[in-house]
């Protein structure tokens, strides 16, 4: 849903298309119905808006609220939910310790799995790429239970509930990568033998609507761009 934000409301995303910090903020804007610009970043030569939007991390994503910069994914995400609080549907649960939950293994996504997802990708030796995924996999097992605990014992198609919630919008915003990294070791980092749940899970989620088009599909052309920061 990237469009130009209205007067009142000027929205401007900055990022790198297969990034899964980006992918998770354009799938909560999507959520929420909110039009925004996005600006595509040249992470070989950063430009100065980022520079400037983030200067302690100089990373994307940057998200520009009528001219104020936040960054950080997670941060972002929260921060949508909070300010259009009144549009679309809620990322975060009202109920306080529901939230202080979503908020856990969300961090849990990007710490177990996130991790050693940035390990299997610029790691020199396949040791250290193959030690990475037994921990992700490992990650995804504990939260196979996690979903089973929370979702389907209730019913619920998402960790969200009846829709995409916040930690969906995290885990989901890696899955465009689980192929390539099976290309890249010949590992699965989510099978359906091994998390059931999650594998329907993720089906579920890669056809929702605010989802569709927005994360990377073509192997080849993530593995092209990737080899351009492993030269």
């Amino acid at each position: 849903m990237a469009g130009g934000g209205g007067e009142e409301e000027k929205v401007k995303l900055l990022g790198v298309w297969d990034s899964p910090f980006v992918n998770r903020v354009q799938i909560v804007l999507n959520l929420k119905g909110i039009c925004y610009e996005y600006v595509e970043e040249d992470l070989h030569n950063k430009g100065e808006l980022l520079l400037a939007s983030n200067p302690v991390h100089k990373k994307v994503p940057v998200l520009l609220h009528n001219g104020k910069a936040i960054p950080e994914s997670q941060v972002i995400v929260q921060y949508i939910d909070e300010a259009w609080s009144g549009t679309g549907p809620s990322v975060l649960p009202a109920d306080p310790l529901q939230r202080a939950t979503a908020r856990f293994w969300a961090a849990f996504v990007d710490d177990k799995v996130g991790s050693p997802w940035f390990t299997i990708l610029f790691a020199r030796k396949t040791e250290e790429k193959m030690e990475a995924a037994a921990r992700a996999i490992s990650a995804m097992e504990t939260l196979e239970g996690a979903f089973k605990d929370c979702s389907v014992a209730a019913g619920k198609p998402f960790f969200g509930g009846d829709g995409i919630g916040f930690v969906d919008a995290v885990l989901g915003s890696y899955l465009g990568w689980f192929l390539v990294i099976e290309t890249m070791i010949g590992v699965k980092l989510m099978d359906a033998a091994r998390t059931p749940e999650l594998a329907a899970w993720a089906e579920r989620f890669k056809m929702a609507d605010a989802v569709k088009g927005v994360l990377p599909e073509d192997v080849d052309k993530v593995l092209e761009f990737l080899q351009t920061f492993l030269d």
